[in-house]
């Protein structure tokens, strides 16, 4: 079973920058197939992709997220960060890590976001 550790998130006030980042536990080879990222939930929209990140390298944004939000890798194929920049109040969610493998969806608990003055 694929364990998730995330972190960062919290309360900031609209424009500012927050940072999550998340492990999974699985061992990723340089020539395995796999898309890490981060989903987000709300009341209205479930699961929301919000960015994805693929081991042949295409990114993924959602449209309400370009050119504010940046996806990369950490420093081993297993972490992902995503730095969002200008936070707007409908930023506010539990941005949830994803994680697919052999065809396997999985994501972790989640970190909450909150966007509020």
């Amino acid at each position: 079973q694929v364990q998730f550790v995330e972190s960062g998130g919290g309360l900031v006030q609209p424009g500012g920058s927050l940072t999550l980042s998340c492990t999974v536990s699985e061992f990723i080879s340089s020539s395995e197939l796999y898309a890490m990222g981060w989903y987000r939930q709300t009341p209205e929209k479930q699961h929301e992709l919000v960015a994805v990140i693929y081991s042949l390298g295409p990114i993924i944004y959602a449209d309400s997220v370009k050119g504010r939000f940046t996806i990369s890798r950490g420093n081993t194929n297993n972490t992902v960060i995503l730095q969002m920049h200008d936070l707007k109040a409908e930023d506010t969610a539990v941005y949830c890590c994803y994680f697919r493998q052999s065809r396997v969806d999985t994501w972790g608990q989640g970190r909450l976001v909150t966007v509020s003055s």
